[in-house]
């Protein structure tokens, strides 16, 4: 036992009484040689942790943009109503109510997870009968929805890679026919980029790990994809797990590594089931173990780590922090995780859409690969499609296929688009004159959330969502982001009162500058993003918000008005 079992330990009493209670901290303490202050600290960093007692029906409505549109306060008012619990607080013995950020979910919103099983499509109708059931003792797994990812797309059936028929270990017995360099070498030469948003070359890294040498070294899968709108990786989970597998496999026989370890959110435990029983399945099959398919010394094992609700441990520092038992704090790095990663080894993280292609790559070859998309952005990308169109879902596309298809008839079929949000909160945003703009690298890359909205949309209360987001999921180490996002979330809800003025715009881009610039994660350093882009995007827009100057616009509260009355009767009080 060690503190790598921190998250493990608190998990089980998370389960098993709703909380983690002093008297467990204290037991957890000793098991592990970790001071209680230190893992109460550890507690409350994560979203899913509770120190205080919960009831027995723990129920997190997710609370993204995509929900609020799809009508969130309704059936956030019908859960309080049914349950007689308000949100966010302690509740009853019997249901405990929490707003969240993205579930994953974001093509069959509104959405919750009650125990962490999922409920889609919500209505108030339906939360009535799902509260009813509840309190009549129902089994949850009974009636909770069966969730599918929907694939509304894929290229003809010789240029699909990620959901074309899927054979056991083909991947693995094809790569075995190369040597480990050779491998990289052909991962290399596919161009294949790490598509959990960063876009860092996958052969470089795999290359980075091999040449350093160690006894030990990991492959991590980074199935912790928090982005709001982003739920491509879920289909891979749901629809081809075995490629994350084989890929995890081969990334070990190409650097070395022994040891597999899949770090998946607290938001997609109810896949868990399904997935370890394709585990058992990989090691009865000697596709896993001890010399694979009878290669003399190919061992190589892979293991799960939950989460427990963290957006920033989407980063691989961060979650290499909470993997090791600590907070998920970016640190300040001084070396690359391909040198001193988890526990200090060698150690590459790659997210679950990377590790799919890596494993087609080896399948297919790369030179099918490289036949696909553009130049410099070879093979077909996932994209996560939610909003306002008429076919929510899973898109596999050929990279260099424009916005204005993947809006039009033949795939989402969008209702009057007129803002797009590219990548997720943290990425670009668009608006109809760049429709036909292209995603691949020599245009615009897209990390796989695409989010429509319609002109019927109020852009402010958009961005108004993605920086309370923002603002809540920051780590809080950074000042800049820290009190950067909630500085940016004030400005917002100031423009949505009426009394912006265009020196308030001119201070969200520096505001915006200074948390990009100063900031240590990727969180404060893409937060800003869009909503800076959004006012040179949509002058027309702003331009109408931006209140008449007067002397007044600049004072919402004069303290000096407000106290006058009081001071008057202080001083006639002390004549």
């Amino acid at each position: 036992m060690d503190r790598t079992q921190l998250l493990n330990k608190l998990w089980e009493y998370q389960h098993e009484f709703g909380y983690i209670s002093k008297n467990a901290i204290s037991k957890i303490s000793k098991s592990l040689q970790v001071s209680n202050i230190e893992i109460e600290s550890v507690i409350s960093f994560y979203h899913f942790f509770h120190k205080q007692p919960t009831g027995k029906n723990i129920i997190y409505l997710n609370n993204n943009i995509i929900s609020e549109i799809k009508g969130f306060e309704d059936i956030k008012t019908t859960f309080e109503k049914e349950t007689g619990c308000n949100f966010n607080e302690q509740g009853n013995d019997e249901f405990s109510l929490f707003e969240t950020s993205c579930i994953g979910l974001n093509d069959q919103e509104p959405a919750a997870l009650i125990n962490f099983l999922p409920f889609t499509d919500l209505t108030p109708k339906k939360v009535k009968l799902i509260i009813q059931k509840i309190k009549n003792g129902e089994n949850l797994k009974d009636f909770a929805s069966k969730t599918k990812s929907k694939i509304q797309y894929t290229p003809k059936e010789d240029k699909t890679v990620l959901f074309r028929p899927y054979v056991m270990g083909k991947s693995i017995k094809e790569g075995l026919k190369y040597s480990s360099q050779e491998v990289i070498d052909k991962i290399t030469k596919s161009k294949l980029l790490g598509l959990g948003g960063a876009f860092f070359p996958a052969g470089y890294k795999w290359q980075s790990c091999k040449n350093n040498v160690d006894d030990i070294k990991y492959i991590i899968c980074n199935a912790d994809e928090g982005e709001p709108g982003t739920f491509k990786d879920r289909a891979i989970l749901q629809h081809v797990p075995g490629l994350l597998y084989e890929g995890m496999i081969l990334a070990g026989y190409a650097t070395g590594a022994k040891e597999g370890i899949i770090y998946l959110r607290a938001e997609y435990l109810y896949l868990l089931p399904e997935l370890e029983k394709l585990l058992e399945e990989f090691y009865s099959k000697n596709l896993l173990g001890k010399n694979i398919l009878g290669v003399e010394g190919y061992d190589f094992d892979i293991r799960y780590q939950i989460g427990a609700g963290s957006y920033v441990c989407g980063a691989a520092s961060a979650l290499i922090e909470s993997m090791e038992g600590r907070r998920g704090e970016p640190p300040v790095r001084m070396w690359s995780a391909t040198k001193h990663g988890f526990k200090h080894k060698p150690t590459v993280v790659n997210n679950v859409e990377t590790l799919a292609y890596a494993s087609r790559i080896i399948e297919l070859g790369e030179d099918f690969f490289l036949s696909l998309g553009t130049e410099e952005s070879p093979g077909t990308k996932l994209i996560s499609i939610s909003g306002d169109v008429a076919k929510p879902g899973i898109y596999e596309i050929e990279y260099g296929t424009s916005f204005k298809k993947l809006l039009g008839i033949e795939m989402s079929q969008a209702t009057a688009p007129y803002f797009l949000q590219v990548s997720g909160p943290s990425g670009d945003c668009i608006n109809s004159s760049e429709f036909d703009r292209k995603i691949c690298k020599e245009d615009l890359l897209c990390g796989g959330a695409l989010m429509v909205f319609n002109r019927n949309r109020d852009i402010l209360q958009i961005f108004r969502n993605f920086m309370e987001f923002f603002k809540e999921e920051s780590c809080g180490v950074c000042t800049p982001c820290r009190a950067g996002n909630f500085i940016l979330t004030e400005k917002v809800k100031k423009i949505q009162r009426g009394l912006c003025s265009q020196e308030d715009l001119d201070d969200i881009k520096q505001w915006g500058k200074i948390i990009k610039l100063s900031s240590r994660c990727g969180l404060g350093k893409t937060s800003p993003n869009s909503l800076m882009m959004a006012i040179d995007k949509f002058p027309d827009y702003f331009n109408i918000k931006i209140a008449p100057s007067n002397e007044d616009q600049h004072v919402e509260f004069d303290m000096e008005n407000a106290i006058h009355e009081f001071d008057s009767i202080i001083k006639d009080t002390q004549l």
